[in-house]
């Protein structure tokens, strides 16, 4: 597992619905609001310089002002340390 999935077993995520985050846009298991955030998370990872109109739009009628941008601040900052955290262990691993 993950150091995210790791974490969010640690936080009460059940493993059911780690299992179903590749379903998110699907399962009743995720809220409105959790599904936006994730779709903000697939597109923000893939595509670093924009969100989409459509994926702002709804992050900000489910979680309002503030919400949305404590989302986006989460989702950037999870992305920086995940890429942190590769290159450093990259790097390492081909170090003699």
């Amino acid at each position: 597992m993950d150091v995210h999935g790791a974490l969010a077993k640690r936080l009460g995520v059940d493993e059911a619905t780690l299992h179903d985050l590749s379903n998110y846009a699907t399962s009743s298991r995720f809220s409105s609001l959790e599904r936006a955030a994730l779709a903000a998370t697939v597109a923000l990872t893939r595509e670093a310089r924009a969100l989409p109109e459509n994926l702002r739009a709804a992050l900000l009628q489910n979680a309002g002002s503030d919400g949305f941008e404590e989302i986006v601040a989460t989702i950037g900052l999870f992305n920086y340390l995940t890429r942190l955290h590769n290159g450093c262990r990259a790097s390492a691993a081909t170090s003699p």
